[in-house]
């Protein structure tokens, strides 16, 4: 998402060189491509004119100093504009109620309701240690009753259930008044969704609003509706006392003009958003980070928190000493580091934070390609005997077709993992201190994994 418009702006800034000072004339044709980018990403016209407007007056009279560039000047002021425009910073829940804090989801059937629930629920559940229940109100598909169920019990939360025959005020008032009897922290509320907004959808969800007096209401709108995601947040909002916006599919193929219009036009903070079909997939939303990705500049802030959230201590610790004591990093270790990768999202979602060639690069791998290779690595590694994974120098012709048959794949795709893992191992014997500079080159070092 918002790859287009990427490198748009990075283009605009290799446009403007040799100048001491920004000024109206200078900036004339780079104000023009920043509006056309922004246009043909579907940012609303509105919010076009006063971002336009904004760089302007911003940018015209400041002065290139230091080792800055015109087109780095000019790009920081883009960044700031872009930050103040989706909301200067992140807005986190506001949980603070006497429990249970009650968080209502509406929107239009197919953004992504359901299972941004379950999706809240995990994140609510395992990093703010909550205790938390969820219902569905949506009477009129029986199999979203079902889904948010399943999604309940793959997140290990507790469940309330709910009947299509009942009546929608009625499943959350039963629920809520459960959920403080049995000492709940959240009540996170799934509602129906419509294929377009209409009187009677609205009536019943302001209907369950007033029931059930929510601490959150969060309109969650598909990121690729575009421009009608803009109008639809728009209407909930005249609708209800929205508190929030979560936009799902951020990772999709589309321009993505919703992730700059929503913000300006409800006046409502975008809380989370939504990447991918996995249940962790549901992000905090940082404007000045996604500003900064736009820009190609990554997003190294949110990279350290993926680290964090997905290295296993232990298992790094182990490894680091092996290395201290002199032991070589051997296919263990490697298909060990790859699994960390994973945890952390994927090689695809670490390489798109990163700044630079790195980020642009991940976005020139089609989806999925990434995930595909890495099965197959470790499908050739557990093709391997303990002995070959601990020794890789045993590994000649003979045992390389056998490994290759074990795991379906030919000669040379063995050779090329080897190659891989050769290096990995020269890198690993590089590192002498930790730091970012080492998550760097391990992400560089695993390039070679990606399709080419």
């Amino acid at each position: 998402m918002l790859d287009n418009l990427s490198g748009r702006l990075g283009q605009i800034s290799k446009n403007l060189r040799g100048m001491a000072r920004l000024s109206e004339d200078n900036i004339k044709d780079a104000l023009r491509d920043v509006r056309m980018a922004l246009l043909e990403a579907d940012v609303a016209l509105p919010v076009v004119k006063q971002f336009i407007a904004d760089v302007k007056e911003k940018a015209v009279g400041q002065e290139v100093v230091g080792s800055l560039t015109p087109g780095q000047a000019f790009i920081g002021v883009v960044n700031q504009a872009l930050t103040n425009l989706m909301g200067k910073e992140n807005s986190s829940l506001n949980l603070a109620a006497v429990p249970p804090a009650v968080v209502l989801m509406a929107g239009l059937q197919g953004a992504g309701k359901t299972t941004t629930t379950g999706k809240l629920a995990r994140l609510l559940k395992t990093e703010h240690k909550k205790k938390i229940l969820v219902v569905s109100a949506d009477v009129y598909r029986p199999a979203a009753i079902e889904q948010l169920r399943l999604l309940a019990d793959q997140v290990g939360v507790d469940f309330f259930p709910s009947e299509a025959d009942q009546q929608p005020v009625v499943i959350v008032q039963t629920a809520l008044d459960y959920a403080k009897k049995h000492f709940y922290d959240v009540l996170l509320v799934d509602t129906a969704g419509r294929l377009a907004i209409d009187e009677v959808m609205m009536n019943e969800i302001k209907a369950i609003h007033a029931a059930i007096n929510p601490v959150e209401t969060l309109f969650v709108v598909d990121a690729m509706q575009g421009q009608d995601a803009v109008n639809t947040a728009q209407a909930f909002n005249e609708a209800l006392a929205l508190t929030g916006v979560i936009l799902t599919k951020m990772d999709g193929d589309a321009r993505g003009g919703a992730a700059l219009s929503v913000r300006h036009v409800t006046g409502k903070p975008i809380k989370f958003i939504g990447v991918g079909e996995k249940i962790t997939g549901l992000e905090p939303f940082y404007p000045d980070r996604l500003a900064g990705r736009i820009l190609g500049m990554g997003d190294v802030l949110s990279l350290i928190e993926d680290v964090q959230k997905g290295i296993d201590e232990k298992t790094a610790q182990e490894m680091a000493k092996k290395l201290h004591k002199g032991k070589g990093f051997d296919l263990n270790d490697f298909k060990a580091q790859i699994q960390q990768m994973r945890k952390m999202g994927g090689i695809e979602s670490i390489m798109s934070k990163l700044p630079g060639e790195m980020g642009q690069l991940a976005q020139k791998v089609p989806e999925g390609t990434a995930e595909t290779a890495i099965r197959r690595t470790e499908a050739i590694i557990n093709s391997m005997t303990a002995k070959e994974r601990t020794h890789p120098a045993l590994i000649k012709a003979s045992r390389k077709r056998r490994i290759a048959l074990g795991a379906g794949v030919s000669v040379q795709e063995v050779n090329q993992m080897l190659k891989q893992f050769e290096q990995s191992q020269k890198m690993m014997k590089s590192f002498t201190k930790g730091g970012m500079g080492k998550l760097l080159k391990m992400a560089q070092g695993m390039k070679g994994i990606l399709p080419q």
